[in-house]
């Protein structure tokens, strides 16, 4: 069994009893903008700005994370792109929108967190919720996985 097959196989089975599942999957990509902009207003080095005004934690994140989802699964990283390309644009988006890009972000993630713990209210309470946010960024890559399979597309 692959590594890929490992870690989707041990989010599925912690998620296929959901209580809600409509929430969850809503849920589980607004925490993940919302984590990415919190990481992205972190004060960064200089010399992070010194190489890219646009590389900082949330980026820099990111970019790891598209990395590890290439060498995991190609077919899956590549699903996984537009996901990431749009994260990217949001955040730039909203750094120069008029809305405070901090709250935003802490709302997605505060509503992301809640909405994770009613789609699966009553399978595990605050320590699977807790468990969610540790394997977030796998969560989205699962939720994608699920819809390859639906359509017969290899992973």
């Amino acid at each position: 069994m692959s590594e890929t097959d490992n870690w989707l196989l041990r989010y599925e089975q912690n998620h296929d009893n959901l209580t809600n599942p409509w929430v969850y999957w809503a849920a589980v990509p607004m925490v993940v903008v919302g984590t990415v902009g919190l990481l992205w207003y972190l004060p960064v080095p200089v010399e992070f700005y010194e190489i890219s005004p646009l590389l900082n934690w949330g980026s820099a994140f990111l970019m790891a994370t598209t990395v590890y989802y290439f060498i995991i699964s190609l077919s899956l990283a590549i699903g996984m792109l537009p996901f990431m390309l749009g994260l990217a644009s949001l955040q730039l988006w909203l750094t120069a929108s008029p809305y405070p890009a901090l709250g935003v972000s802490t709302g997605l993630l505060v509503a992301g967190t809640v909405g994770l713990w009613l789609g699966r209210r009553g399978t595990g309470g605050v320590r699977a919720v807790l468990q969610d946010l540790q394997l977030m960024m796998i969560g989205p890559a699962w939720l994608l996985s699920v819809l390859y399979r639906r359509f017969g597309i290899p992973y």
